[in-house]
């Protein structure tokens, strides 16, 4: 499940024009209705795609706890997928047969469970919501098994240095306030958790007068609402013996809870504070220091602020803009262009009662902490004596507006913006007077708000000190042996009772032949272009990739085809690295280049209205780079920080760890960065790699979104059109590789850690083999979803043994993995493997069901829609089906194929991919 804590309440939606400030209406077509019973209901009709997005938001969060009892909210969201009286099924599997893109999470103010579809499963969902808010059945065996998986959960947070410092930072700004402590809940309440509080919970907020049920996309209005009146209307508002809703539980109330000095961990552990220190000044109210294991640096300064409908919020988030948004924000220069800091940002957040502003950095554990602090503190001084520029007043406006817009760009974010507002502020139209009040904010406002709640006399400082540093963590192979744990290889009956429970669906064939495709042309240079019209909103997403990978890394020089993408942007022939930043930022767009095991992709994003300025940005760094040494040395040092933070990470080295047992040290998968290896690349090695492999006739873009495809295209011939490449294109070889002889385990061993990651894996096929879409149903059957495959159902569902677990083919150009991934507590680790290995053979041997089979085709091809309607993977889909070397038209064929799957092949599949005897199974993480 999805935990929010620390999440801006402002979820924002499309706007429909940005020429003027007076139409950001974000709301002028929603509908609002309320009930008898007092649900109240938010409609919106889009019809951009054939989905719509149903929500249901219930007004309780770790705000409305009390004391001892923190996290029940979230153990609550956890025991709704349980099942039913009327439905006594994980509802997680329900909801995967219907494909729907599913989730839910907690955060201080609300809870929210969210399921996207395509229409017609519309009302299905209707159903199965209506069922849950009434009937959820919670028994003594569910809360014991969900209680391990939530116990799980937290612990996995905890391995984070990241989340360990704001959490003691948190008890430490807000000492008697539920915002101060953890919305997930602490182990020790967790633990203590009976039946009767948890059902008592329930009945007490989970009714209709204190939720609100959110539906946004394509359906008529009149329609919805009867069948929500129809199955929602029925249900009682008021609990026996109560008068209302709901319990009013004081919000200044955790005094007894003794939170402020003397702090522990959510985990029980003790951690430093010390008031009024002499290292950062008398003037400090309070410093919290945490020593423990980890990798980098890291310090986080909070303020108290008002809570979402203070007049002063947006002027606040965008004084944050100007501080901490994109490479010319005044902290990201100071700290990190400085070189003091590899990466430093912030954020506000306003929730029902309170907020704060977050400041953060993360550094080498060699930097002097305190003056970083000191550094921080002269950025907001500077602000606050000098003001800000009209220049950084448009810019951070600009920024803000935009960032509306791109990042809310389908239906679930436009619920989730309704639901927000809703629930949080107390009126679902709360972002247009939002929007508003940004649009009239001067530089006097931003001036007075930082001098009003900067100061440090309200600040919390929070220092992260690394106890345990080292390049390489332990490390132990040998060869693998079952444990004693004996599993029941009963036969599936899950699929059988998903027919027997699924509400009734009318399916609209129509739906997955109605997908447009794009146009594919290849430019004078060779470069190949893909462009999809989608007037839907005033965006644009452009992708791209380039075949300039971590496999075509030179020897002894891993991490010169990442360098060189972090590169790009630190200059040209005719443009700095800040001149570059603020021709992106002035206008809100979003650029990144990343780079991957076979290539490097190009991902952008903008308002249509500033096409024609990201075009030539792409066009001028993909051509003209310079990469200054004073750049490529700042970068450098940050990609060393980055390195420590990913080898104490469990899955980012349990990742790595997995490729290199997989592949031998010839193979180019096998390669990663090393400290070592990034030392020794030089200006040239990146030059050279730059020349070499960045060319027109190897680079594909793909763009969708609201523009004029012939205006396009002649943008494109103007500025790519002349780039020529000087040599051959270069090729990789990837040798085919060898199963190991017997199952390999490998266990990466990290200090300070409470949970182990483990992916048990093998080598398996690409992207264009015959086997692919077999491979992709008998995945979906096997961990392609949590809580409704065999997996879940057994591993984690069953058995308790992991909070997550799933499975994935890593497929591309070449061959790549089958993977299994689960999260455990060290005494569970070994449990889960034996069980998952037992799985993996009965499925091998004994093979899968018809039924498994059409309920696995259902979701993938449901889904897939879905998918498709958010732009940013629509255009992501188009540029993978070119560079995978596959037609146009797999954009429509893909359901077809998925459709055409028989038993049969998934069975034959099941022989030839899965490898329960071969596997190389990697845990790092617990010492434990």
């Amino acid at each position: 499940m999805l935990l929010f804590s620390n999440t801006a309440t402002l979820s924002q939606t499309p706007l429909p024009n940005t020429n003027s400030d007076s139409s950001l209406s974000l709301t002028e077509t929603v509908h609002k209705t309320v009930l008898d019973n007092g649900l109240t209901v938010l409609t919106k009709e889009v019809h951009s795609a054939p989905v719509v997005t149903v929500q249901v938001w219930y007004k309780v969060g770790s705000r409305d706890e009390p004391p001892r009892l923190n996290g029940i909210s979230h153990q609550l969201e956890h025991l709704m997928f349980k099942g039913t009286t009327n439905r006594p099924i994980q509802f997680g599997r329900l909801l995967s047969a219907l494909g729907a893109d599913s989730n839910a999470f907690t955060s201080y103010d609300q809870t929210a469970y969210y399921n996207t579809v395509k229409r017609d499963k519309l009302e299905a969902l209707l159903i199965l919501e209506a069922d849950r808010m009434q009937n959820t059945q919670i028994n003594s065996e569910q809360l014991a098994t969900e209680k391990g998986v939530v116990i799980s959960e937290l612990e996995g947070y905890e391995n984070d240095p990241e989340y360990r410092l704001d959490s003691a930072v948190m008890r430490q700004v807000f000492p008697n306030h539920a915002y101060g402590l953890p919305v997930g809940g602490t182990k020790e309440d967790v633990e203590r958790f009976t039946l009767e509080q948890v059902k008592d919970y329930y009945r007490t907020y989970y009714r209709p007068d204190n939720a609100t049920v959110i539906i946004v996309g394509d359906f008529e209005t009149d329609a919805v609402l009867k069948a929500v009146n129809q199955h929602f209307g029925t249900i009682d508002a008021h609990q026996p013996g109560e008068d209302g809703c709901c319990r009013d539980v004081p919000v200044e109330r955790l005094g007894d809870r003794g939170v402020g000095a003397g702090l522990t961990d959510n985990l029980g552990r003790q951690t430093d504070t010390l008031t009024k220190p002499a290292l950062l000044g008398e003037a400090e109210k309070n410093l919290v220091i945490l020593e423990q294991p980890g990798s980098a640096a890291l310090v986080q300064v909070v303020y108290p602020l008002p809570n979402v409908t203070h007049p002063d919020v947006a002027a606040i988030d965008v004084m944050d803009y100007i501080l901490t948004s994109g490479r010319s924000s005044r902290i990201y220069q100071a700290l990190v262009e400085s070189g003091l800091a590899s990466d430093a940002g912030g954020y506000a957040v306003n929730f029902r009662d309170k907020g704060w502003y977050a400041l953060f950095v993360t550094t080498d554990p060699g930097e002097d902490l305190n003056a970083i602090a000191q550094v921080l503190q002269e950025a907001i001084s500077s602000l606050q004596s000098q003001g800000v520029t009209d220049a950084e007043l448009n810019r951070a406006k600009a920024q803000l507006k935009a960032e509306l817009i791109l990042e809310n760009r389908d239906v679930t974010s436009q619920g989730f913006q309704l639901g927000a507002d809703h629930t949080t502020a107390g009126d679902y139209r709360f972002t247009d007077r939002y929007l508003a009040a940004v649009a009239k904010i001067s530089s006097q406002d931003v001036q007075r708000v930082s001098q009003q709640y900067l100061t440090p006399k309200q600040r919390t400082v929070g220092l992260f000190k690394p106890t345990q540093i080292q390049d390489e963590p332990s490390r132990g192979i040998g060869s693998f042996s079952k444990t004693t744990e004996h599993f029941y290889a009963e036969s599936p009956a899950e699929p059988a009772a998903v027919a027997q429970y699924l509400p009734p669906v009318v399916s609209d064939s129509t739906l997955a032949t109605n997908q447009p495709l794009p146009e594919r042309f290849t430019l004078q240079s060779g470069m190949q272009v893909l462009l999809l019209r989608d007037r839907s909103t005033p965006t644009v997403t452009l992708t791209g990739y380039i075949p300039a990978g971590r496999a075509n890394d030179p020897p002894q020089k891993s991490g010169v085809a990442e360098l060189t993408a972090e590169n790009l942007m630190n200059g040209t022939q005719t443009q700095d690295a800040l001149t570059l930043a603020q021709g992106v930022e002035d206008r809100g767009i979003n650029l990144d280049f990343y780079t991957v095991r076979e290539g490097t992709f190009i991902s952008a994003s903008a308002l249509s209205t500033d096409l024609s300025s990201l075009i030539p940005i792409v066009s001028d760094v993909l051509q003209r780079a310079t990469f200054p040494t004073d750049q490529l040395e700042l970068s450098r040092q940050r990609a060393l920080t980055d390195l420590q933070i990913e080898l104490d990470d469990p899955a980012t080295l349990a990742q790595r760890t997995l490729a290199q047992t997989l592949y031998p040290e010839t193979h180019p998968f096998h390669s990663f960065p090393t400290s070592e290896s990034l030392k020794q690349i030089t200006r040239d090695d990146v030059v050279q790699f730059y020349q070499t492999y960045y060319r027109p006739d190897r680079t594909i873009l793909a763009m969708v979104g609201d523009f004029n495809p012939q205006q396009v295209r002649s943008l494109l011939e103007q500025e790519f059109g002349s780039w020529t490449a000087s040599r051959k294109p270069p090729q990789l070889t990837v040798p085919a590789v060898q199963l190991p002889p017997s199952t390999v385990q490998v266990n990466r061993r990290l200090p300070g850690k409470s949970q182990s990651v483990t992916l048990m894996g093998s080598d398996a096929m690409n992207r264009t083999d015959p086997r692919y879409y077999a491979g992709l149903v008998l995945n979906q059957i096997i961990g392609g979803d949590t809580l409704a495959s065999r997996l879940g159902s057994v591993i984690r569902d069953r058995l308790g043994l992991t909070y997550g677990i799933y499975s994935y083919f890593q497929t591309g150009i070449y061959d790549g993995s089958f993977v299994i991934e689960m999260q455990t507590a060290p005494e569970d680790t070994q449990p889960a493997i034996a069980n998952t290995i037992t799985l993996l053979q009965q499925i091998q041997e004994q093979g899968v069901t018809a039924t498994e089979v059409a309920t696995a085709k259902r979701s993938i091809t449901s889904q897939y829609p879905v998918t498709l309607a958010h732009p940013d993977n629509l255009a992501q889909t188009i540029l993978d089906n070119q560079v995978y070397g596959l037609t146009t038209d797999e954009l429509r064929e893909f359901i077809h194929h998925i459709e055409a799957v028989s038993l049969e092949q998934v069975n034959q599949a099941a022989k030839e991919l899965l490898h329960p005897d071969n596997l190389v199974i990697v845990t790092a993480g617990s010492e434990n």
